[in-house]
């Protein structure tokens, strides 16, 4: 006799096999996301279990083992301290997805609910934002986020809030410019006719309706997060000693060792390029699928 399957262990077997074949046709129809996803789950991976994929004490020096090149016991080397540089690495990958993704959901949910509330209300909060929102555009996003570097001071949460900041006005923009076309739309004024209350509308109607574009945006500028956090590292403005940063390893290493020892410079750039590269392929991915100008 067959044996009943129970509905919800089918439901959950049928769930399982969407997931999988929506992730196969994810791969099929847009394979340059899907190798920018597989990048970003390896550094997810590497973040979420440094501790055991680390071979070494990442902040441990020993000067016994200073400047030694790639070989079996250190696979990437050591640097002018002895420490092992794959460990840091492997570790500088919490800081980064850390700060990147920190500062891409705080400046995207501030510019959203700016963008939101510019858009739906208009009127002299629209014209005071805007003009805001100009003058913090003005400023390129590096030369923005060294200023508040600068005046905040070097430390992990202050760093966030340096890249955060400047990331609000993009966002803002394209919320608003979302939100203006949603509240012309019938079924607004349908809601307007039935009584509904202004933030009842904005919350429940129009909200939804722009979270495509920003995730577009905050997947988008993930990727230049992790830029900016490496350019303020760079300088001495970003994450703190004993926080392996990949900005910093390169900070430290670039002007003196960079002939002498060259996987100082080779393996930190690395790691900082192939994450900028996967959220980039991920983010024009995401573009594609959810904004439906861009659909086949």
């Amino acid at each position: 006799m067959n044996e009943a399957v129970h509905p919800l262990e089918e439901t959950g077997s049928k769930r399982r096999e969407g997931f999988f074949f929506a992730v196969l046709d994810f791969f099929r129809r847009y394979p340059l996301g899907g190798i920018g996803g597989v990048i970003l789950f390896i550094m997810v991976f590497c973040a979420i279990f440094a501790d055991v994929m680390a071979t070494h004490d990442p902040v441990s020096t020993n000067t016994d083992k200073t400047l030694r090149p790639p070989g079996a016991e250190c696979i990437m080397g050591t640097d002018y301290l002895g420490r092992d540089l794959y460990s840091r690495i492997v570790h500088g990958a919490r800081i980064s997805l850390a700060v990147g993704l920190s500062s891409a959901l705080l400046g995207g949910v501030i510019g959203m609910v700016v963008g939101l509330l510019s858009g739906y209300l208009l009127g002299w909060w629209d014209l005071v934002t805007q003009r805001i929102m100009d003058i913090m555009q003005g400023l390129p996003l590096l030369v923005m986020a060294l200023v508040m570097a600068a005046a905040l001071g070097p430390s992990l949460e202050n760093t966030i809030l340096a890249i955060s900041i400047p990331l609000i006005p993009r966002v803002a923009r394209v919320v608003r410019s979302s939100t203006l076309a949603i509240r012309e739309m019938p079924f607004i004024e349908a809601a307007h006719a039935v009584g509904m209350n202004h933030m009842r509308i904005v919350f429940l109607h129009v909200l939804p309706n722009t979270l495509a574009p920003f995730i577009v945006m905050t997947t988008a500028q993930l990727g230049s997060a992790i830029l900016v956090e490496a350019s303020l590292s760079f300088l001495g403005l970003g994450i703190p000693e004993p926080y392996p940063s990949w900005g910093r390893m390169l900070s430290e290493s670039a002007a003196q060792y960079a002939q002498q020892a060259p996987w100082l410079v080779i393996f930190p750039g690395l790691a900082i390029s192939l994450a900028v590269f996967g959220t980039n392929l991920l983010g024009d991915a995401l573009r594609d699928i959810l904004d439906p100008r861009l659909r086949n």
